[in-house]
């Protein structure tokens, strides 16, 4: 979960607040998992009077403020014994068994085992009231069902196939690793570490861990920079809101401090970054509403389906994708972007001006025609995006009359996607309609910063 800041006007404020306004919570305090948390961590130094989980009717469960939380005030000060980082692992009863492995575990893995390990010891474990209070179940793509899959936008399909491939071969490839634990465990490693364990942990830590820097250490390999942060994780993204969060070396707690301010009994709320819907799909499991950063992405080989016709199409395609200019191409609800026009209008030009194709990509003006033609182009893929869209929605609908629960969920995201995606579409035809007697107006586009390598 890496934190960043959005600036807000009026007319968002006006609607966050009507927003919040709508939004009704019942407190979860003194249920008895939330108590024997809070407990949990008093005992480790940290109270919280500002903040309560609460249950939302608009987002689920989230943090309600007790009180006005002004623009620069401290939200939240975790204190490190709070953390669960690999440091907690590795002084744990699994540090022996980690620090002898080779080759080394990832610092993902390590905690993963960890929190599997704790889950099956029930009550006995240090880590209950926290572990008591994480969800069950995710609906990240690697619990998504092939029938949930099959519903996916193309572009994003292959990396939540990925995902759940990504997590079955850590699992598989770990089996020797998790046999040497047996002495650790009451009951066979095989039914306890298992895929649907490590999932539910991969998930856990993968969703719910906040971006912390640890020094490299013997014992683990790559990057860590995770720690799983309880009651913290609480808190709910929204696109809008502005925070800064980061470990104080000081104080050695983890720190938010709202930059936008919260009203008295509203849902306090963290932005993860500025993340279109696809990635918070993938990394997190959900979509968030009313997000500026969302755009749907224009797969290459929808391009090449489009334009098969071209005969010198495949050089084409070879040369933006030497020129790192084949990924990232995406309709807003403004219209399409540089890069994407940038592209048809690289595509829309024959093999004779060949001399002509890297100047294109640098943002040359090209003819009217060539526009016109570019403008048509993108019309034609956002028809055949809209008619996917569709498709998957009737596709989803009859999927729901005939799902449990578990898959309900899932389906219910990738709904919310597709309908979003069918809101930009709309506005994008729309935005392009009105383009297509102006073409001046694209040319005057300025291009994306990474627009060409």
């Amino acid at each position: 979960m890496r934190l960043h800041s959005h600036r807000s006007g009026r007319a968002a404020r006006k609607r966050r607040q009507k927003q919040d306004s709508a939004a009704q919570s019942v407190s979860l305090c003194h249920q008895p998992q939330y108590v024997r948390l809070m407990k949990f961590l008093h005992r480790r130094g940290f109270t919280s009077t500002l903040l309560q989980p609460a249950l939302f009717n608009d987002t689920g469960r989230g943090l309600q403020a007790l009180k006005t939380i002004k623009p620069g005030q401290l939200v939240i000060s975790l204190p490190e014994s709070c953390l669960l980082t690999t440091s907690t692992v590795l002084d744990s009863y699994l540090g022996q068994y980690i620090k002898c492995w080779k080759p080394r575990l990832s610092p993902l893995l390590a905690l993963c085992v960890f929190l599997v390990c704790e889950r099956h010891q029930g009550e006995a474990s240090d880590w209950f009231p926290y572990i008591n209070v994480l969800p069950a179940t995710y609906t990240c793509p690697a619990y998504f069902t092939d029938g949930v899959m099959a519903v996916l936008p193309t572009s994003v399909r292959r990396r939540a196939l990925e995902q759940r491939e990504a997590v079955r071969e850590i699992h598989s490839v770990n089996q020797d690793f998790f046999r040497s634990l047996q002495p650790l465990l009451n009951q066979p490693v095989e039914e306890v570490l298992t895929y649907e364990a490590l999932r539910w942990a991969w998930c856990s830590v993968n969703t719910r861990s906040v971006f912390m820097s640890h020094p490299s250490n013997n014992f683990l390999f790559g990057q860590d920079v995770y720690a799983l942060a309880p009651f913290l994780d609480l808190l709910n993204h929204r696109p809008d809101v502005q925070v800064k969060a980061s470990f104080n070396d000081v104080t050695r707690c983890y720190e938010i401090r709202s930059v936008s301010g919260t009203l008295r009994y509203q849902q306090a709320f963290i932005n993860y970054g500025s993340h279109d819907s696809q990635r918070l799909m993938l990394e997190y499991g959900f979509v968030a509403p009313c997000n500026p950063n969302s755009v749907v992405y224009v797969d290459t080989d929808l391009l090449c389906d489009v334009l098969r016709g071209d005969r010198s199409l495949d050089q084409k395609i070879k040369f933006l994708r030497e020129s790192n200019f084949l990924h990232n191409l995406t309709v807003s609800s403004e219209g399409p972007s540089w890069r994407l026009m940038t592209a048809l209008r690289l595509l829309s030009l024959p093999q004779t001006l060949y001399h002509h194709w890297k100047a294109v990509l640098l943002g040359q003006t090209v003819s009217e025609e060539t526009e016109a033609w570019s403008i048509q182009t993108a019309q034609t893929l956002c028809q055949r995006l809209l008619q996917d869209t569709h498709t998957a929605l009737d596709k989803i609908s009859h999927l729901l009359q005939q799902c449990d629960q578990s898959v309900r969920e899932q389906l219910d995201v990738v709904k919310s996607l597709r309908q979003e995606e069918r809101c930009i579409l709309g506005s994008c035809l729309e935005a392009l309609g009105s383009m297509s007697g102006q073409p001046d107006e694209m040319l005057s586009c300025q291009p994306d910063d990474d627009a060409v390598s």
